[in-house]
């Protein structure tokens, strides 16, 4: 069974406007609360209901090496189911296909299982993703580690916790010692890409780590597990809430040339290690899209 994580701190409470509404203002901390509730249940289902053995692929998405399973589509159900219960107006997108117009301003965006690859062989690498936006940008974001039980989260302007401790980035070592998270897409095309540009990264860094799920690496930069990280071809649910608990971190996330993060590069990382690896990762094309 997954554990309850510790009741979190009360960090400032940020309030904003909902754009397109009446004048309505969220709460991003009720915002929490809806994520940390909807997160937690889809996180013992992935768990408790795992059935032995190897799982069926119930499906591919953008290649045949990107796979969909059962418990994919379950767990982005009962996400939906959650979320609905406690406020049924808002929108909502999901990795699995679940998309839905809101009237409030408020759209979640979750990834029921990050790292599907490493859930499909019983890597302990994958996470459950929920992350409320607006028009301002994520408010409230949750990763849990459905194995180890870890839970991240963080609200804009309060801070980000792990397991309800404050949790902050390492202060920014020179480049040659910092360690990097990096990921792979799947089409062979990108990966052809991604190597070559992993190639020239690694002489001028301390060492690369690739754990197979995006969340968790943002998490991982955010609680200072590594220096910083990048890859190209994330989704909105890859980023959501993973890139606001690293913000909320003190990380700095964008693209390159001052762009947002986005599909074409996610980096991230504290200053002023941030601007040394955008610096090298522009010079290096690492933005390039397969033709």
């Amino acid at each position: 069974m997954l554990p309850e994580p510790p009741r979190r701190g009360s960090p400032r409470l940020v309030r904003r406007r909902v754009s397109g509404t009446s004048g309505d203002y969220v709460d991003p901390e009720h915002l929490l609360a809806v994520a940390l509730d909807a997160a937690r249940a889809a996180a013992r289902l992935v768990v408790d209901e795992r059935p032995p053995g190897r799982l069926g692929v119930a499906g591919t998405k953008s290649t045949d090496t990107d796979i969909v399973t059962v418990m994919d589509q379950r767990a982005e159900t009962l996400l939906l189911e959650r979320i609905t219960a406690a406020r049924p107006e808002d929108g909502y997108l999901g990795e699995e296909g679940a998309v839905r117009e809101g009237t409030t301003g408020v759209t979640w965006v979750v990834d029921p299982i990050d790292g599907t690859v490493n859930y499909l062989y019983g890597i302990p690498a994958f996470a459950v993703s929920v992350a409320a936006r607006t028009s301002d940008g994520v408010l409230a974001g949750v990763v849990v580690n459905p194995v180890s039980g870890e839970t991240w989260t963080a609200v804009r302007g309060g801070g980000a916790h792990l397991d309800g401790r404050p949790i902050h980035v390492n202060p920014a070592p020179e480049l040659a010692m910092a360690l990097v998270a990096t990921g792979f897409g799947y089409a062979a095309e990108r990966r052809a890409l991604q190597a070559d540009v992993l190639r020239q990264v690694l002489p001028r860094v301390r060492d690369v780590r690739r754990a197979g799920a995006a969340s968790l690496d943002l998490c991982a930069l955010a609680c200072g597990r590594v220096d910083a990280y990048y890859e190209q071809g994330l989704q909105p649910w890859d980023l959501a809430a993973g890139g606001l608990i690293a913000e909320e971190a003190g990380a700095t996330v964008g693209g390159l040339a001052g762009r947002p993060a986005g599909e074409e590069l996610v980096v991230a990382g504290p200053a002023p290690l941030f601007g040394e690896l955008v610096a090298l990762l522009a010079d290096l094309g690492a933005d390039e899209l397969p033709s």
